[in-house]
């Protein structure tokens, strides 16, 4: 664990490739070397040593370093990474990252043989970027304006390309990240490891995983089972039809199994599985933002009438239910804004501003029979002003026991409440049906830490 550790939190690093080196097909040329060396030089606040195996850059051997660093990052062509491996596993580095690929069954085996042979731990080969640490800076990706911002969801992605996708959904939204790893071949390091590691990361609110296969399902129920009672869990598995699943085992040397025994083994785990890179950014965000919610009942507020519709529609459709808002709070709505019928879905009508959602959503999150609210403001065909929203976030900071999310529906309106709400505990979707899949995602979670408690209940009543 302690060098699992090292990979995330080194004091210092050694950036190993090469400024001549090109490979033909693969990923080691000057190019990456160099943006690793300038990425990590000026967002990393532990020291970066750079080995030049051609000596035109940096150091040129170990010995020269003022210290031995825990981690080296290698961007080298396989039998260059081996050796590379070796040399400096031999001079007591503990942690390797590979970035490139390519490597044939044997260069893996004589990798495994290292770890064997000097303790050390291995991540990829084939990561294609490796690891980020928002906390520390520690950022080995190769593109140079990729610089999250720190935050509270951790990523494992078994895919460089998948992996890229959701770095790149982050920074445009500017959502922030705790860690990222890249985990490639995994022929040391693997989901199991890096979960153990995320589920007692105090920086780490929420755990996303991308997968292809898992080598050993049983040994990752058992840790999952450990972490989901802290944190949610979240996992897109690619690789579920037959003819992607033969691609994927070509792709990271993985065995991606049947999707029948893999979704068994995730409700087991307590994981819950999303359906595509969209939905488990979209899931992640809500649970870094609010609460569980903990019954099915969802009220909608809106100064729309047809986005209100479908947002009550898609609450059906996802095994949740309407609150019956009680009387009372029925009549204060309606005695205060004559006119609006505070039936859920309650649509204020298109001139509501800033102090009637402010009123409403304040009645409706304190009523007993609401477990979770979702918000509709439109700006287009109505008179709410972006700064409007300001209120949303007062108003459901009060009640931080019950989600509430909320959906600037369109494009450019959606743009406009983000620069608003966006760096706020609100999540944002462009569109209703998004919004309500994320309840549901938090109405799951509430359900799995209950269903857990029930059993840790009677497991010591039993042994009791």
């Amino acid at each position: 664990m302690n060098v699992v550790k090292a990979i995330f939190e080194p004091q210092a690093v050694v950036l190993i490739g090469s400024s001549k080196i090109r490979e033909k097909v693969g990923m080691a040329s000057p190019l990456l070397f160099k943006n690793v060396i300038s990425n990590m030089q000026e967002l990393f606040r532990g020291k970066t040593y750079v080995l030049d195996i051609d000596g035109k850059t940096g150091f040129n051997k170990l010995s020269e370093f003022p210290k031995v660093p825990e981690l080296a990052v290698i961007m080298l062509p396989p039998k260059q990474s081996i050796e590379q491996t070796e040399k400096h596993a031999k001079k007591g580095v503990k942690a390797f990252v590979i970035i490139t690929g390519g490597f044939k069954d044997e260069q893996r085996q004589k990798l495994l043989k290292l770890k064997a042979k000097y303790g050390i731990r291995i991540l990829g080969p084939n990561t294609i970027m490796g690891v980020i640490n928002t906390a520390n800076g520690l950022n080995t990706t190769f593109e140079r304006e990729v610089k999250p911002k720190e935050g509270n969801i951790a990523v494992i992605s078994q895919s460089g390309g998948v992996g890229a996708c959701l770095l790149d959904w982050a920074c445009f939204y500017n959502i922030g990240i705790s860690k990222f790893a890249f985990v490639g071949d995994k022929i040391d390091i693997d989901d199991v490891d890096l979960l153990r590691y995320y589920g007692n990361d105090e920086n780490t609110k929420v755990v996303c995983l991308y997968i292809e296969g898992i080598r050993n399902g049983r040994r990752f129920i058992e840790e999952a089972r450990k972490i989901v009672h802290k944190k949610p869990v979240l996992a897109l598995k690619g690789g579920i039809t037959q003819e992607s699943a033969k691609r994927a085992k070509s792709h990271t040397a993985s065995i991606a199994g049947s999707d029948e025994i893999f979704d068994a083994a995730l409700k087991k785990a307590g994981i819950m599985r999303v359906s595509d890179v969209e939905e488990l950014m979209n899931t992640a965000i809500a649970f870094s933002k609010q609460p569980p919610m903990h019954g099915d009942n969802v009220a909608i507020v809106s100064n729309v009438g047809g986005p209100a519709i479908l947002a009550a529609d898609a609450v059906a459709r996802n095994n949740l239910k309407l609150a019956a808002l009680s009387e009372s709070v029925k009549r204060k709505i309606e005695s205060l804004y004559p006119g609006v019928d505070a039936s859920n879905p309650i649509d204020m009508i298109a001139d509501a501003r800033a102090e009637r959602y402010s009123k409403v959503l304040d009645l409706v999150l304190a009523d007993k029979n609401v477990d979770g609210v979702l918000i509709i403001n439109m700006l287009k065909s109505c008179f709410f002003e972006p700064e409007d929203a300001e209120v949303i976030e007062r108003v459901a900071a009060k009640y931080p026991d019950k989600p509430v999310v909320d959906v600037p529906a369109g494009g450019q309106d959606f743009a406009l409440v983000y620069k608003v709400l966006g760096n706020t505990n609100v999540p944002l979707y462009n569109l209703p049906e998004k919004a309500v899949k994320a309840l549901k995602f938090l109405r799951i979670y509430s359900k799995i830490l209950q269903k857990m408690l029930t059993i840790s209940s009677r497991t010591t009543e039993f042994i009791g």
